[in-house]
């Protein structure tokens, strides 16, 4: 069964008759520096019987919350509704919405069909123009009443911003603790966007670091020293099969020079191929490209200094990575086949590292540790115009992007009684909305996924 459970879901219109308003249709400013949130009722989503109207209000929670978690919506307190919604395919009472200060309304309904599986219908309205902005209906197993609720908040937010959601994914980390003993322990964890679900991939017999998605959502990299080197794994979501790609004495993966290591590998937008730093006994690490259906592996950067931290462009063209070769370590941007020469696109004072490039191509996120503090910022792909520090605190590392672009996960560190404890934040492209990621304890190195499908 696939790690992901695939929703057996259609999304068919609902039409609603209605004459086309004139004003300019409902939208979310989500330009930078917009703080002004839109206020949204959300009514608990209707059913027949007990059990539905309790799957509807479980599923109008996940909604709220995923929707209020951006900071673009506010939800407008259900104690203050007026008109009390039974029947979706009836118009709402407008007036009795802006009265409360409500700009849109959601409402849905959720129904079992006659061979056990859910149908969600819900209608999107905006309050002021009295038009229907959305309707739409999904069909799944009653046990993926979350993923629902997750495509229901895309579907929304994509309908009022203009841009793709993020609701409907998950979020590899690194669970840190400490075995009885003290020794610290490092293991794979996973969970839904919002830290629902979640569980743990690897066990602490091992220390697993760095993980990274693939496109597909189906398998993960990361790094262990299994093996006494550090080693690039393959984690297989579906299967729960693990493979070392590279070893330095193994059989089933390809051999690199005796006691060497490989880091950071990223996948290429098609999956086909990895970006991965590797060095030799003497040090010296180089960027290669992996190709993971012939398992070859290509060296791209041959240079006395340390190129490592790669990651590709949406296009799959250019790769960013750090290195050394200038003197501090700054970020570099060079064709994905090799080749080319490297271009440097960092300027600024400090030791760049941990570039990953936005799924919009525009821009390059990065860490910059500067007078003992570390930042971190955006940057333009091109290297032009000035970069941007979004966050600055005692330790920051490891930034991955939300699908659209408009979220940063990142690991933060900030001292304590035992030493440095990390946990999981995020914060918007804009620096705003700064929030702590629900791991349930101490964490690091935030792997962001695709949308499931």
């Amino acid at each position: 069964m696939p790690f992901f459970r695939r929703l057996a879901l259609a999304f068919l219109a609902l039409s609603f008759s209605a004459a086309a308003a004139a004003q300019e249709p409902l939208r979310v400013d989500v330009a930078e520096g917009h703080l002004d949130p839109l206020p949204i009722a959300i009514p608990d989503f209707t059913g027949v019987d007990v059990e539905t109207r309790a799957t509807g209000a479980d599923i109008t929670r996940v909604i709220a919350a995923n929707l209020s978690g951006t900071a673009l919506f506010v939800q407008i307190d259900p104690a203050a509704y007026i008109e009390r919604i039974e029947d979706i395919d009836l118009r709402p009472r407008f007036q009795d919405w802006r009265i409360i200060g409500a700009t849109a309304l959601l409402v849905g309904r959720v129904t079992v069909q006659s061979d056990g599986r859910l149908l969600v219908a819900f209608r999107l309205w905006d309050a002021r123009l009295d038009e229907q902005l959305l309707g739409l209906q999904l069909i799944t197993t009653p046990e993926n009443w979350r993923r629902v609720a997750h495509r229901v908040s895309d579907a929304v937010y994509q309908r009022l911003t203009g841009e793709r959601g993020y609701f409907d994914t998950r979020i590899v980390y690194v669970a840190e603790g400490r075995d009885a003993d003290g020794t610290p322990t490092r293991r794979l964890a996973i969970m839904d966007q919002d830290g629902a679900n979640p569980s743990f991939l690897t066990d602490r017999s091992y220390m697993a670091l760095l993980p990274n998605f693939s496109p597909s959502a189906q398998q993960v990299t990361y790094v262990s020293y299994i093996e006494g080197s550090a080693t690039t794994y393959l984690y297989d979501l579906e299967t729960g099969r693990q493979e070392a790609l590279f070893s330095s004495g193994g059989r089933s993966a390809v051999r690199v020079e005796s006691g060497g290591q490989s880091l950071s590998a990223r996948f290429s937008p098609d999956g086909d191929r990895l970006a991965v730093s590797i060095a030799g006994r003497s040090g010296g690490h180089d960027i290669h490209m992996f190709d993971l259906r012939t398992r070859t592996l290509h060296r791209l950067t041959s240079h006395p200094a340390d190129d490592v931290e790669p990651s590709f462009s949406p296009d799959g063209r250019q790769i960013v990575f750090t290195s050394s070769r200038g003197g501090a370590t700054q970020l570099y941007v060079m064709p994905s086949g090799g080749g080319g020469e490297a271009q440097r696109i960092s300027f600024g004072e400090g030791r760049y590292t941990s570039p990953v490039w936005s799924p919009r191509g525009d821009l390059i996120a990065f860490v910059k540790q500067l007078r003992g503090r570390f930042m971190l910022g955006v940057v333009r792909a091109d290297g032009s115009g000035e970069e941007r520090i979004l966050f600055e605190s005692y330790f920051v590392d490891t930034p991955a992007w939300s699908p659209n672009g408009r979220v940063l996960l990142f690991t933060r560190g900030e001292m304590a009684a035992q030493g440095m404890r990390s946990e999981i934040w995020s914060i918007d492209l804009t620096g705003h909305n700064l929030r702590r990621a629900p791991t349930g304890g101490p964490a690091s190195d935030p792997a962001w996924s695709p949308l499931i499908d």
